[in-house]
């Protein structure tokens, strides 16, 4: 298992930011209620060369690994030492072939949610599109069956029960950053809002 809970050395941070408190629970937290996913497939479409509908058996044949993150929530809580289970982002990238203009990314989620990241944010091995959460199948309220973790930002930026990505060649703002949340959601520099 590929441990990242060190992370925080590169943002020059204290493993806990500042303004977080550590918890064991997991809190839940969404905008509304959870969706039913009856068919979990992901599609990947915008600035690419192969735009692609990929089911979890697809997703986990581009190479899934397992690995050791914290979770950081806007409101104020971390949890140390999650255990996910998914496919880095870079390899879902390498495989839709990433258009040269592509500049960011839009998360599309089945309940309507969306999330915005520039790419260079992205494309980083610890952000996984996971299906299993301390080895179990992600269970549905946490975004199951499939959900996007961001451990180098606050949570909002990982969408729960993701549907999608588009590759865009401008950016464009996300359901909570239209609503005042920060674009950049740095947890050590408290990034919370706009």
């Amino acid at each position: 298992m590929k441990d990242v809970t060190d992370l925080h050395a590169e943002f020059g941070g204290e493993r806990l930011p500042p303004g977080q408190r550590k918890t064991s629970r997991f809190p839940v937290l969404s905008k509304g209620g959870t969706p039913s996913v009856d068919d979990p497939t992901l599609e990947v479409w915008g600035a690419v060369e192969e735009p692609l509908t990929l089911s979890l058996p697809d997703l986990e044949a581009l190479g899934a690994e397992r690995q050791r993150q914290d979770f950081h929530c806007v409101t104020g809580w971390s949890r140390f030492d999650c255990e996910f289970r998914g496919v880095p982002f870079p390899r879902l990238a390498e495989r839709a072939g990433v258009a040269d203009d592509a500049v960011h990314v839009m998360f599309h989620a089945h309940d309507g949610y969306t999330t915005d990241l520039p790419l260079s944010e992205c494309d980083r091995e610890e952000v996984l599109f996971a299906w299993e959460l301390d080895g179990e199948p992600l269970p549905a309220d946490h975004g199951g069956p499939l959900r996007v973790v961001t451990p180098h930002k606050y949570a909002y930026k990982g969408a729960k029960w993701v549907s999608g990505v588009e590759f865009l060649t401008e950016p464009e703002r996300g359901y909570w950053e239209k609503r005042g949340y920060s674009v950049d959601a740095n947890p050590w520099k408290e990034r919370r809002y706009a």
